[in-house]
């Protein structure tokens, strides 16, 4: 049993797949060809975007958004510390400071209530009002208040955890009160919709990945960014080939090597014919997981909120301890069948950011799910003995 089956898919699509791969051999623009501007265009036109730009991977496009926005030191972006460290990371590469925020421990997504209170102890520059980075930079001149303040409030990446979305509604209230940007993360969550439009339609910018994992993925790393303002685009598209003016070596601003290669776009473009009844055919392994394990106690099975559909890129469930969830992972390993922590130590515990002093119990949230979460094989081909199988084996 697979975690997730790339073969089947392959197998489906095989013959449009090489039909797509020849054209690019053919035509031989392998970097920026035509496959890569007509996958924009589908996909701009799936979530509801004015604008996409393919790009080289999901962490590309993260760190191309924060260049685009002009994130740079003495910013703070806000995000969960429960996700995989690209989120965050690309926040540091370019010299700002993350300042992370708990999570809702049951959509696992941040949690809009403690955002607030971050975005106030940024302000204030007061870690009694929310935990904080310690090593606050020297205010710029004329800037900030109080022994090491200077931290700008930003921005703020939102993280559609597992395929499903955040609450976007109650995110972009706070950031429009606060006057901060958003980035939706939705690296896991293409296909995924809130309140009847898509993911990757929120936010300043929206960042996907196409990683092959991922619900939509290619054979290699790839990634691409969503945008309405066609300012923003026209940046992203400058950023992506090393901050091109009217050609290549037209330079106007620093960029980075972060095109998405056709041959992946054209592979995309074969997988996408296929993926809006992926997206169903997830929906359903979803369910009938949920209703085998949901009467199952120390047992808790992913929520999904009214108006929310998840895109399901995992199905992770939530047992009492570390010690239960070690058990049941050995027990489905000698069945044969593979399983996977996402994520098993927190952003803010990780030896990378151990210099912003945030200490184990500052976000509870975060770490008690770190400790109790396990995921399932997930995908959307999937059958039903072998989800019985699964079941029977977590009872």
């Amino acid at each position: 049993m697979d975690f997730i089956d790339l073969k089947r898919q392959q197998k489906r699509i095989k013959t449009q797949l090489d039909v797509n791969i020849q054209k690019v051999l053919a035509h031989g623009q392998y970097i920026m060809g035509p496959e890569g501007k007509e996958l924009e265009g589908k996909l701009a036109a799936y979530v509801g975007a004015k604008h996409a730009i393919g790009c080289g991977s999901g962490t590309d496009a993260l760190l191309m958004a924060l260049m685009a926005l002009e994130i740079g030191p003495g910013d703070a972006v806000f995000t969960p510390p429960f996700t995989f460290i690209a989120t965050a990371e690309v926040v540091s590469l370019l010299g700002a400071t993350p300042v992370f925020v708990d999570i809702d421990p049951q959509t696992f997504n941040i949690d809009p209530a403690k955002l607030d209170l971050a975005i106030q102890a940024v302000k204030a520059n007061n870690p009694s009002i929310h935990p904080l980075p310690k090593a606050l930079p020297a205010p710029p001149v004329g800037e900030g208040k109080g022994e090491g303040a200077g931290l700008r409030p930003s921005g703020i990446i939102p993280v559609d955890l597992f395929g499903l979305p955040a609450d976007y509604d109650a995110i972009d209230t706070i950031a429009k009160n606060h006057n901060l940007f958003v980035i939706e993360d939705a690296a896991q969550s293409f296909g995924a919709e809130y309140k009847d439009k898509k993911t990757c339609s929120f936010g300043h910018i929206a960042c996907t990945s196409f990683f092959p994992a991922k619900p939509l993925g290619c054979y290699g790393d790839g990634g691409m960014c969503f945008t309405n303002d066609a300012t923003l685009a026209q940046k992203l598209d400058s950023i992506r080939v090393h901050g091109q003016g009217i050609d290549k070596y037209n330079n106007i601003r620093i960029g980075i090597n972060g095109r998405l290669d056709t041959l992946q776009a054209a592979i995309l473009l074969a997988k996408f014919d296929i993926f809006p009844e992926e997206i169903d055919l997830r929906q359903g392994v979803a369910q009938r997981y949920t209703q085998a394990l949901s009467s199952r106690p120390g047992i808790s099975t992913p929520v999904i909120p009214a108006g929310y559909k998840s895109a399901w890129a995992q199905y992770s469930i939530l047992v009492e301890s570390e010690t239960r969830r070690t058990a049941l992972i050995n027990k489905l390993k000698k069945a044969d069948i593979p399983t996977a922590i996402y994520y098993p130590k927190p952003l803010h515990m990780q030896t990378a950011y151990a210099g912003l002093g945030y200490k184990k119990g500052n976000f509870p949230n975060s770490e008690s799910c770190a400790e109790r979460i396990f995921s399932l094989p997930m995908h959307p081909y999937l059958n039903i003995q072998d989800q019985n199988k699964i079941s029977q084996e977590l009872a």
